[in-house]
Order: C-alpha cells, then structure tokens, then sequence
C-alpha cells in the first residue's frame, strides 16, 4: 500500500471510504495517457470521456495534479481534477490556448545557464509565469564550473529577480548544491523549468545521487529504489558550443520521488514561453515599473507623449530602466490578449477548434481502446 501523503496527496481531498474513485497524483503525462501513482501503487490512465469531453468544466490534469480515478484491469478512469495550490502555465502559440506544464509545486526553479544560452529576457519571462502559478520562484544559475568569470551574469540575474533569490551553482562538481536545500524539506514538491541544455536534468540527477548517498550503507532505502524513482540515471545531452543551446534529452513532464521525500518535476526545455493570464505575475515580477503607474497626471496616460507622465518622467531621470519598460509593455501585452481569449472562451463554452480536437480524440479513444467511456 503507497502512502499517497508522502506524494504530497492532500488529507482533506482523500474521498471517504467506500468511494468508487480512488485518489492518485499524476506523475507523468504521455499525450493522451497518465502515469499515477495510487494508493495501490503505480498505474496508468485516461480521461473518462463523458466527464471531461462532454460534460465540460473539469481542467485536464497535467504533471502534479491530484485527481480521482475509478480502478480497472487495464488503464484506470480519471474522472475528477482537484483543486490546485499552484499551476504553471504558458500558452500554445500554435493554437493560441492555454498549455498546462506542471500543478501544485511549492518552488519553482527557474534554471539558466552561465553561458552563451543565458538570457534576462528570458528570465523576466519565467519569473512572471513563476509567481504568477502561485509557487515560490528561485532561481538557479547552473553551469558555474565553466572557466571565466560569471559575476556579470550573476549581477545581472540578481537585478532582474528583484526579491527572488538567485543560487548559482554547479551539478558537475557539487559547488552551490547545499544552498538548495533550505528549498527542498520532505514533502516539497519543486518543478525545474527552462530552457533545453540549461542543465536540469544534471541538476535532478545530482539531488538524485545526493538523496541515495545520504541513506545509511546497506540499508533498504539505499539498496532499493522508491516508487517513482528507478536507480537509473536520467538522459541528458550535449549542447551546442556557439550559441549554448541544447538538444531535447526530457520528452515529458514526470514528478519523481527521492529517498529524503523531496518531489522534483523535470519538463522539457521550452524553447517558447508565451504569456498566459498574467497579470498578477507582472506585478511581482516588475515593482520597479508598476510604481510609477497610476501616479500620471491623466488616468488614461498611455505612456507615450502625455503631459505629466510619471512613467516618462523615471525614465528620462534614469529612475527606471529603459530596458525593463520595453519588456513590462511586451509582456503586459501578451497577458492582456491572453485574458482576452480566456475571458471570451469561458463566455462562449468551448470554440470550435478546440470542441473538434476533442471530438478526435473521444474517436481515438474508442478506436483504440475497449473500455466504456
């Protein structure tokens, strides 16, 4: 019997006894099937149909989430997605709708790296998805073992997290590692996110290592692995020596579990990390900028050639910085088209995209499989 409270299960979303759904956390999404883990261990399931693609209103769980499943001898019903503490998310450019990454994480690492790949631009991006999803950021500068000098890159990450703490360190030899572990107590589920070859999956392999070698010398948590973590280690691939960038070694999203009850979600590089709802995010993410808003002489002040504008005003005093203002209006931008479309979806039910996807999918499903849905 697998204690789903030490998969950071919720006591009070565990349903009665007797209840025909069982409760399980997604560890692992694989297009159309889920990995979870339950109180019977490891199994796999899929959506029930009726609930999820006709009924509407209930999320599609990803990575992290907590849901009810009704037992079965192949792949087991989902049928339920319990609330959420925490969700990240970006949107799909190619679709123009909201794509799940991972749910209930406490901490997010926002991970770059201290090379060619590494990017404030990008970093003011996580770090507005990263306190937008509810979860505390952190972010984590890997790589600290290439020769150089990196307290530019250093400097530069710290003033564009603002309040949030930036760690540099390194999987390779072990330097920095420590100063993760006021974020990583038992029972802490943590989410890595960034770039491909920025070192994350290096990064869970170290923690891997390190919960293993922490366990007493013949014990049986050393010597057997834990559900959800085999000892094996995870894939990870070189990256190009000109600009950085890395190849996709994470194919999907899995939650895995360590020795000392840490629960870590490793994602695949995200080459694209678009707004999705926002605005909360930015607030955190840009003090800075949104100081000056609301002090302009007009209430409707764009900004731009407005007599006393305070925003204009800091800039042409260097009290704000030029280069933030561009980024804060750009993502401002995004998040505001994005509330628009979800605003819209959630007034019209499904759009017509979307209710065709799911009608392929219910054909897929009952092509493929034999269960009733």
């Amino acid at each position: 019997m697998t204690d789903l409270l030490a998969y950071g299960f919720p006591q009070e979303f565990l349903p009665p006894e007797g209840s025909p759904a069982l409760p399980a956390r997604v560890t692992a999404v694989f297009k159309e099937r889920f990995q979870l883990m339950t109180q019977e261990g490891e199994h796999y399931g899929r959506l029930k149909t009726k609930e999820y693609l006709y009924d509407g209103g209930r999320k599609f769980p990803t990575t992290g989430d907590y849901v009810l499943a009704l037992p079965a001898a192949g792949d087991w019903q989902i049928v339920e997605t319990l609330p959420r503490r925490s969700f990240f998310s970006r949107i799909d450019s190619w679709h123009g709708t909201e794509q799940a990454v991972a749910a209930n994480m406490d901490v997010v690492f926002a991970v770059q790296s201290l090379n060619e790949n590494f990017s404030p631009k990008r970093l003011e991006r996580y770090l507005t998805l990263s306190w937008n999803s509810g979860a505390r950021p952190v972010v984590l500068l890997t790589k600290l073992d290439l020769p150089g000098d990196h307290g530019e890159q250093i400097a530069t990450a710290r003033k564009t997290a603002g309040k949030v703490p930036v760690v540099a360190l390194s999987a390779k030899t072990g330097e920095g590692m420590d100063r993760l572990l006021p974020y990583l107590a038992p029972g802490t589920t943590a989410a890595f996110l960034g770039s491909s070859g920025v070192g994350k999956s290096s990064l869970i392999n170290r923690l891997w290592e390190d919960s293993f070698s922490a366990a007493q010398p013949g014990s049986a948590e050393e010597t057997a692995s834990p559900p959800g973590i085999p000892r094996e280690r995870m894939a990870t691939g070189s990256v190009r020596e000109k600009d950085g960038m890395g190849r996709h070694t994470t194919t999907h999203r899995q939650l895995l579990r360590l020795p000392s009850g840490v629960l870590l979600i490793d994602t695949p590089g995200m080459r694209e990390l678009g707004m999705w709802d926002s605005l909360d995010g930015l607030s955190e993410a840009f003090p800075d900028v949104e100081q000056y808003l609301g002090q302009c002489r007009f209430s409707d002040c764009r900004h731009e050639n407005e007599p006393g504008c305070a925003v204009r005003a800091a800039l042409a005093s260097g009290e704000l910085d030029p280069g933030r203002w561009e980024s804060y209006k750009v993502l401002n931008w995004e998040s505001r088209h994005s509330h628009h479309l979800s605003t819209v979806r959630m007034k019209q039910g499904q759009p017509s995209k979307a209710l065709a996807k799911a009608r392929r999918q219910e054909k897929k499903y009952r092509k493929n499989f034999s269960e009733p849905y």
